[in-house]
């Protein structure tokens, strides 16, 4: 064997075992999961007297959504006396009539409502948020994004958990009013419902450190002043201020049986933005703050799981050296005989995808009735999280390498039911290199699937076509999408109505 054999080998086994690494982590956080099933968290009594609530609503271009969620937030039960709404509005479109309108229309009914316009974007989302709060009359600040539909009960249900007074924030789950759209939809939806139940419901309960989601959720004020404010030198500035304040020492609560509905991309080139921006902004608080959690008095546990939480995103950057060298490492060790192949290998894959269907699978036990049926997603659910690394390594990159970019805002089109269309609205997001690339790897492993198949090299093809198929779908929908003009070449995969 030459030396670059053996170089690409050790490097083709070095990533894998990381991987793989990762991938036993999800199992850990399952059995956090089940470990502490029954550690529900309890609320209070009913707060005497009912504290003044602010709800902030950032918005930034989002015509299509904004009177939804004003009318929707304008109808959240709790005395309006002691109820005050802003509308944190950085709009430089159409967006800034329709949001003046609503508020003008529901401060004429009795509500406490104001509309406040920055026309210097400074800081962005924390930017408004932290102007908002200068001027802020409550005790307790909730926040809610652009596309959700908070119910009425929202505050009653969350504010009884700060009757503990070292309870800082409480976060509700997320709901998917547009799940049901598409392929695409259906696999977000099952990827947040890992994220909130399983990750958030795993780390609150065992006592680690999660945090606030930057929508849906309710901060006692004293509590964001006291760990520095919003700061936006990160884009992830709701990851940020929630390690700020827990390594402060504020307890935060995971509630998810309080469910805020909203609305999920539907495209994959918006899909793709938000999952830059958030893997982008977890590295830069991952160098913001992950030094400060190690050198904590946190216990082991507390401080080992912030940094799988905080590092996870390195991820991406190892999946796309992988695929480029799973094809030569499969090469040079077909010589070796295909059973030392599959010996090595599929235990490795098996520790770094199986883990991905079995976290994502006891979540939808958790929550759905008819979670085996919700099973037949799992493979594209892989393939389109392996698509993406593309995406999300140029975001980790960008954040090693200090490359500022703006806080870029995921489109909203009003997508409630699978007979909406987002076709000729607003805010399209464009596309460059990137999805040749994803197209180009997918070719890549089409050749790879096809030197596999005529090797006999059977035991590998099921992990090959979870990378064909994700960055093959990946690009194609991005080119597709960007260049769609009607409904007949949007790639709109139904799912759940079986069309």
């Amino acid at each position: 064997m030459t030396f670059a054999e053996t170089l690409t080998l050790a490097a083709y086994f070095f990533v894998l075992i990381i991987l793989a690494v990762y991938g036993w982590h999800r199992y850990y956080l399952v059995y956090l999961y089940m470990r502490n099933r029954d550690q529900q968290p309890k609320a209070g009594a009913p707060l005497s007297p009912l504290p003044t609530v602010t709800i902030q609503l950032p918005l930034y271009n989002e015509m299509y959504v904004a009177d939804r969620l004003i009318e929707s937030v304008s109808r959240i039960d709790y005395p309006h006396e002691l109820l005050e709404i802003q509308v944190l509005d950085d709009s430089t479109d159409e967006t800034r009539t329709i949001a003046e309108q609503a508020v003008r229309r529901l401060a004429t009914e009795g509500l406490d409502i104001t509309y406040l316009h920055r026309t210097d974007r400074t800081g962005y989302k924390a930017g408004a948020l932290e102007a908002g709060l200068a001027v802020a009359k409550g005790e307790f600040v909730a926040i809610f994004d652009a596309d959700f539909l908070p119910t009425e009960d929202f505050l009653l249900k969350l504010m009884p958990h700060f009757a503990d007074p070292k309870v800082g924030m409480v976060q509700a789950r997320w709901g998917h009013i547009n799940q049901d759209y598409s392929l695409l939809t259906k696999i977000q939806s099952i990827l947040l419902d890992g994220h909130f139940i399983l990750e958030h419901g795993a780390r609150n309960r065992a006592g680690c450190f999660f945090n606030f989601n930057g929508t849906a959720g309710i901060w006692r004020r004293i509590v964001i002043e006291d760990a520095g404010g919003w700061q936006h030198d990160t884009l992830t500035e709701d990851l940020d201020l929630s390690y700020r304040a827990q390594l402060r020492g504020w307890k935060f609560v995971f509630v998810p049986d309080v469910i805020a509905p909203a609305e999920v991309p539907v495209e994959m080139n918006a899909f793709k933005s938000q999952q830059h921006r958030w893997a982008k902004g977890s590295i830069q608080t991952c160098r913001k703050v992950l030094p400060a959690v190690l050198a904590s008095d946190q216990p082991f546990a507390v401080r080992a799981e912030a940094f799988f939480h905080l590092t996870a995103n390195f991820n991406y950057p190892l999946m796309v050296i992988l695929s480029i060298l799973m094809f030569p490492s499969m090469v040079i060790r077909y010589n070796m005989g295909w059973y030392e192949m599959l010996l090595i290998d599929v235990p490795l894959f098996f520790a770094a995808t199986f883990s991905v269907c079995n976290f994502y699978m006891v979540c939808q036990r958790e929550i759905h009735r008819d979670w085996k049926t919700r099973l037949k997603y799992l493979p594209f659910l892989m393939s389109i999280g392996i698509g993406l690394c593309i995406n999300n390594t140029r975001a980790v990159l960008e954040a090693m390498f200090n490359k500022q970019s703006e806080f870029a805002r995921t489109p909203k089109y009003r997508i409630e039911g699978d007979a909406d269309e987002w076709v000729g609205k607003k805010y399209r997001q464009s596309v460059a290199v990137q999805p040749l690339i994803e197209l180009a790897l997918g070719l890549y492993f089409t050749a790879t699937v096809f030197y596999a198949l005529a090797n006999g090299i059977y035991g590998t093809l099921p992990f090959l076509v979870l990378f064909q198929i994700g960055f093959l779908y990946t690009g194609l929908v991005s080119i597709v999408q960007q260049h769609s003009g009607d409904d007949t070449v949007v790639l709109k995969t139904q799912v759940a109505s079986g069309k």
